[in-house]
């Protein structure tokens, strides 16, 4: 089969067309499928056919949306998710054991913190940070136990990037698996399984909607490991719909476009914001100032959309500046078509202590800036008003 490029796959990859021979794929609203006889249904939940069961297995429409994914990403199988934290919950609860171990870089976002903070230890399972500028750091982590190294590149919020090969070299070198969240580069910008990342996972709630409509989640890569992730799911129940993962696929087909603009503006209003002297901070992938950007455009394509400021004044500065945005709305979200802005410190992160953002780069000054699809200098002018307020 010829090879297509990425924007081909996001617009071509489709469920199979039924007797109706529509256009555009329909949505499954179905809990259960039939089958014509016994034989049927038994080899079916026998693994001895691909016959479609029931909707917390899989669905047509999930089956288009994983696929779109596994193309997208190199991928070899994956599976679907009511949310991104539901991607990352199965997926860890698929591949740990009473016992084991976790490394994973120390700025992640919130609710994974708590998970590893906060429920691995009912669990007897036990985690080590590291921080993003100390990679090297990963091997004296390293235990008899480890079974995974987890990461996110770029981070959230503090936007700090990892060395995808790097760490991947080590993993390799003591047989232990590498888990990225890609949810902030998405696969059009990085496919971490291309560094040697054994499984890949998405908020698909984020870029890959890029409208605020649904919730979703997608884990992706060896078919294995998959394998295992796929049956934890199918017991447990968190089962993306049918209509979030016909709205999900059909959001794919404008990734690469939408992506495109997120960078585009997001480059413009980071350099234009630099030097303000409200400001102790800009920080974007893709700036020359950055202290990682050479990774950055070692492994991305582009920058992303996300960019964080620092205020001088520490919060009362940052709420005084959110509170003066116009345009611009305060949500916890990100990835969205309309420009988002989030102070991580009191809300997406809150649950951390003051020290433990502090080492993550989190500050009470820090907000985080999903630069949306606007005209840039609708956006620019937005932040600087508030800026200047």
């Amino acid at each position: 089969m010829e090879e297509k490029h990425f924007e081909t796959n996001a617009i071509r990859a489709q469920f199979e067309r039924s007797e109706n021979n529509e256009h555009s794929v329909p949505l499954y609203l179905t809990s259960s499928f039939v089958f014509d006889e016994a034989e049927d249904m038994r080899a079916a939940f026998n693994d001895e056919s691909d016959a479609f069961i029931y909707s917390r297995y899989i669905n047509p429409n999930n089956n288009e949306f994983i696929n779109k994914v596994c193309l997208m990403e190199g991928a070899e199988a994956g599976f679907a998710t009511a949310s991104g934290m539901a991607a990352i919950f199965t997926t860890f609860m698929s591949q740990l054991s009473s016992g084991d171990h976790v490394i994973s870089c120390s700025s992640v976002f919130g609710a994974t913190h708590a998970i590893f903070n906060k429920y691995f230890p009912k669990w007897n399972i036990s985690y080590s940070y590291f921080h993003t500028n100390d990679v090297d750091a990963i091997e004296s982590l390293i235990r008899p136990t480890t079974k995974f190294i987890y990461l996110e590149t770029p981070t959230n919020p503090a936007i700090e990037l990892i060395d995808l090969a790097l760490v991947n070299a080590i993993a390799k070198k003591h047989n232990l698996l590498l888990i990225v969240d890609n949810c902030f580069a998405t696969p059009y910008l990085q496919q971490p399984i291309k560094y040697g990342a054994d499984l890949v996972i998405h908020s698909a709630t984020k870029y890959m909607d890029g409208q605020g409509r649904v919730l979703g989640g997608i884990v992706a890569g060896r078919a294995d490991l998959v394998k295992d992730i796929y049956l934890f799911g199918r017991l447990t129940g968190p089962s993306l719909s049918p209509f979030n993962s016909w709205v999900l696929s059909k959001s794919l087909e404008t990734l690469a476009l939408r992506m495109e603009r997120h960078c585009e503006n997001a480059l413009f209003v980071a350099q234009k914001l630099e030097g303000h002297s409200a400001l102790e901070n800009v920080s974007y992938p893709f700036l020359d100032s950055h202290p990682q950007v050479d990774i950055a455009r070692k492994q991305m394509k582009a920058g992303g959309g996300i960019i964080t400021i620092t205020l001088k004044g520490g919060q009362a500065a940052a709420s005084k500046f959110l509170d003066g945005l116009k345009m611009i709305k305060i949500s916890p979200n990100l990835g969205d078509a309309r420009s988002i802005a989030t102070h991580p410190a009191s809300s997406t992160h809150c649950k951390l202590t003051p020290e433990e953002r502090a080492t993550v780069g989190i500050s009470d000054g820090l907000v985080r800036i999903s630069i949306g699809l606007e005209h840039r200098e609708d956006i620019l002018n937005d932040l600087l008003q508030a800026l200047d307020a």
